[in-house]
């Protein structure tokens, strides 16, 4: 499959360097609305043609578009490579809208194309593995609840370009949230019902780096937003998104079962590995479960905090080849979606919020599948 990566920020070299992994995977063009960023992505990467989105866009040797625009444009550009004939992966979220989330999952839909979204790191290793904790009852046959916590300072402490993660369709919840509900998706399967409440602590931040250091940007989203999840299993998860805190001893995400507890490593990440505690325990003890019940990630294992984008557009492009449905897809993304505006949504109103959509649990990766294998 021939890739078109659209959008040269801060994520694209992450991008660039997951799909290298894959030799069934080709970026043939890269595009950026500054054109000397998208060359010089090109050069680095050894990507044959830098362009403008529109020649991207309009290119007939591109199969897929990689959309890694600002979230505020992901639909728009999702919408456009779809009415071009492209499958389309989209960073997360897959709008900044339900409306317009809707509008790009029923756009593919009825042209016959795939869409995927971000994030893919429910694929990896550590969550694969512990979805088969999980399923097979090392916690107990009942899931009573658990914990999903991103407790940070803002990101105008390290990103260069802050601006967009202030304004509506950014903050911690639609930023970081979709790393942390979609692992629990994968984990739990869909919801149900949320409530929350939520806060603005400064409504003025001061970049720290880049260029633009020193300067005020308005705040327009909430940075701290507190709720509840009920999962169609019965589960009831209580979940924090937060850019206002400074120093935390939390955990990133935790199971609690009828027979034990699971702990689960950075959601944003494809490394680090889940500890188990079962009942009767003294500590949280490191898997391994029994031989020939650990799921692999389909690229090596890799040490925590060294993200690799790619996982689920390489599962997406088998997913074509094989005609089956692909895991991160735009179902999937939209129930996320719609479950994190939720949260927002209630943490304003205070009201309760029933969640309409529901998607399928994605199927869990084959056990030991062996490394930088195409994934089935």
């Amino acid at each position: 499959m021939n890739i078109g990566i659209l959008g040269c920020g801060h994520v694209s070299g992450q991008y660039f360097a997951g799909l290298a992994r894959y030799e069934q995977l080709t970026v043939v063009a890269c595009a950026d609305l500054e054109l000397g960023r998208a060359r010089e992505k090109a050069a680095q990467h050894g990507v044959p043609r830098a362009c403008t989105p529109d020649q991207l866009l309009s290119d007939p040797g591109v199969d897929l578009v990689v959309n890694l625009t600002p979230p505020q444009s992901h639909a728009e550009i999702s919408l456009a490579a779809i009415r071009s004939g492209k499958h389309v992966w989209s960073e997360k979220p897959l709008a900044v809208t339900l409306e317009d989330g809707r509008r790009v999952v029923d756009a593919a839909e009825a042209a016959g194309l795939r869409l995927g979204c971000a994030p893919d790191t429910f694929l990896g290793g550590s969550i694969q593995t512990a979805v088969k904790l999980v399923d097979d009852g090392w916690i107990g046959r009942t899931i009573t609840g658990g914990v999903a916590l991103v407790t940070e300072p803002g990101y105008e402490t390290w990103h260069p370009a802050v601006h967009a993660f202030y304004r509506k369709g950014g903050g911690p919840s639609l930023d970081l949230g979709p790393y942390y509900l979609a692992a629990l998706v994968a984990l739990l399967g869909p919801v149900v019902r949320v409530t929350a409440l939520s806060s603005m602590a400064f409504r003025e931040r001061t970049i720290r780096v880049g260029p633009r250091r020193g300067e005020c940007i308005g705040v327009e989203v909430p940075t701290h937003v507190t709720g509840a999840v009920e999962f169609e299993c019965g589960a009831l998860v209580t979940v924090l998104f937060s850019w206002d805190v400074w120093a935390t001893n939390l955990p990133y995400i935790e199971i609690y079962g009828s027979a034990g507890s699971l702990s689960v490593a950075n959601p944003d990440e494809f490394g680090g590995q889940p500890r188990l505690r079962r009942a009767g325990q003294e500590e949280l003890e490191q898997p391994p479960p029994p031989p020939g019940t650990v799921r692999w990630s389909p690229i090596p294992l890799v040490q925590p905090g060294d993200v690799r984008r790619g996982i689920g557009i390489a599962e997406l492009a088998r997913a074509i080849r094989d005609e089956r449905p692909h895991r991160a897809s735009g179902e999937f993304a939209y129930h996320v979606l719609e479950v994190l505006l939720a949260l927002e949504r209630s943490g304003s109103t205070g009201q309760q919020i029933a969640i309409e959509s529901r998607c399928e649990r994605p199927a869990p990766l084959e056990q030991n599948h062996p490394p930088n294998q195409p994934i089935g």
